[in-house]
């Protein structure tokens, strides 16, 4: 089980991490038992999410319902976010939904004493101002990027107290390689949206940027630690390789693209179901394909 220090550490990382989704534009609804991440105008998974503490099984039904309503209202759908070990009446209740876990955790590491630099074809440096538009593909796809880069160019230049923005590039050959952005809001430091070009990905490019934003930026004045997450056992291998700790893990529940949305028949009461919300519309998210809100069987939402 993790330490003292290990869950200051996590929980200091993930307010850090809500912090940045409100730099960028978003904003964060407390609820009994979780943090509701939003941002209306970027419907991306990393900025829409349901960050879950601990749900008393007589509640799960209400705290279910209550999150989902959140989103159904702003057309918007979310993942769940569970930390590990997931307990057995939520991860019910949610598959119920129609929502399924993501095959690899997400893991929430930071770095160890010594984070390990690497040389090698890369130079890792914050990004100049012209770079902004030719990192922007490497994070979103069109129809979300003109919203990202205006709050990114915001953040970045016009920080608020306590806090700040820098991308940073990995380049070969003074070609981008890797790009990722790094976050620090009162002494914690989280490196976000890590992409690496596919001309250039298995080659070392995001351990490159990793290594050099965390093992080449810790000195005098700098945050007393950072952090960062990794979505699949290579990404967190590789991390691990470079001295990170894993300090938390948790179990991502979404709803697949194949998932039925439609309007469920009238009948008993029973639990919430899925329906596309009237009216819908905007872009997209990366990570499932439709926008959805929520109904009980027999009634209106």
């Amino acid at each position: 089980m993790p330490g003292p220090a290990q869950d200051d550490s996590a929980d200091r990382a993930l307010a850090s991490e809500q912090y940045f989704v409100r730099a960028l534009g978003g904003f964060v609804l407390g609820i009994a038992g979780a943090d509701l991440v939003t941002h209306e105008k970027i419907p991306l998974p990393r900025f829409n999410f349901v960050q879950v503490r601990e749900v008393a099984p007589g509640r799960r039904t209400a705290f279910v319902e209550r999150a989902l309503d959140h989103y159904f209202q702003r057309a918007l759908r979310p993942t769940f976010r569970i930390p590990d070990p997931v307990p057995s009446h939520l991860d019910t209740t949610v598959r119920a939904l129609g929502f399924v876990p993501r095959p690899d955790r997400l893991a929430l590491l930071v770095p160890g004493p010594r984070p390990e630099e690497r040389s090698g074809p890369y130079s890792v440096r914050p990004a100049r101002t012209d770079e902004l538009d030719r990192i922007l593909p490497l994070w979103t796809g069109d129809s979300d990027r003109p919203e990202l880069r205006t709050a990114l160019d915001i953040a970045w230049h016009h920080p608020n107290p306590d806090e700040r923005l820098t991308p940073y590039v990995a380049l070969r050959d003074d070609r981008i390689a890797s790009g990722g952005l790094r976050y620090e809001y009162r002494g914690a430091a989280g490196l976000h949206f890590v992409a690496t070009a596919p001309a250039e990905r298995g080659r070392g490019a995001a351990s490159a940027l990793v290594a050099g934003v965390f093992g080449g930026h810790r000195g005098a004045g700098e945050p007393p630690y950072g952090f960062l997450f990794a979505d699949s056992p290579r990404l967190e291998a590789r991390l691990r390789a470079l001295g990170f700790e894993v300090v938390r893990t948790f179990t991502v529940y979404e709803l697949p693209r194949s998932a039925s949305l439609a309007l469920p028949p009238v009948g008993p009461e029973g639990p919430p179901r899925w329906r596309p919300p009237r009216g819908g519309g905007g872009s997209t998210p990366n990570r499932g394909a439709e926008a959805g809100a929520i109904s009980r069987p027999g009634g209106r939402p």
